[in-house]
């Protein structure tokens, strides 16, 4: 079983983020998952996250009670969300986003620049895009084909193309 958080603010994808996640491990990797979610009251630009639970078997309690993964897209959400993070856990970063504090116990952290590359890609939009390519490559919890999969069922057909590139974009970022 994984226990995942996605945190940002508004606009940046998290929720989304979330069902794709959630969608790839479920429909495309037969396992089981549930999703919570929290955002503020502003449309754009205030707090949000999703908690995502994925597991081989039946998903009993749909809340994360210690986060194994946790993806900050922003400052704030790291600063809320770090501590619920496992003492082994695995935390990725927007490096152009998120300033960790040094790690405490044995998390491991990652980081990518992935809103710059959704800006380098034309669109700073698909930047949780990005970050869900790195995810996967980091963590292997849902399977490349899964996910790209996930991500092609999520988002309009014309944006397909854009969308996928940005996942490859963040997958290829492990390998560098």
């Amino acid at each position: 079983m994984a226990e995942i958080i996605f945190v940002g603010f508004g606009g940046q994808g998290i929720i989304k983020s979330g069902i794709i996640t959630g969608r790839g491990a479920s429909i495309f990797d037969n396992k089981s998952a549930t999703m919570t979610q929290s955002f503020g009251p502003e449309a754009r630009g205030g707090a949000c996250s999703t908690q995502l639970v994925i597991s081989d078997s039946k998903v009993l309690y749909p809340y994360v009670e210690t986060a194994d993964v946790l993806v900050a897209m922003s400052q704030a959400g790291y600063d809320k969300y770090e501590h619920e993070l496992s003492e082994q856990g695995v935390l990725l970063i927007d490096e152009d986003l998120v300033k960790p504090k040094p790690p405490r116990d044995e998390i491991k952290i990652f980081s990518i620049s992935a809103t710059r590359f959704a800006e380098e890609l034309g669109n700073k939009i698909i930047a949780n895009v990005v970050m869900l390519g790195f995810f996967t490559a980091v963590t292997k919890l849902v399977s490349k084909e899964g996910m790209k999969k996930a991500v092609a069922d999520s988002v309009p057909s014309r944006f397909v193309e854009l969308n996928l590139k940005a996942f490859d974009r963040g997958f290829q970022h492990k390998k560098l």
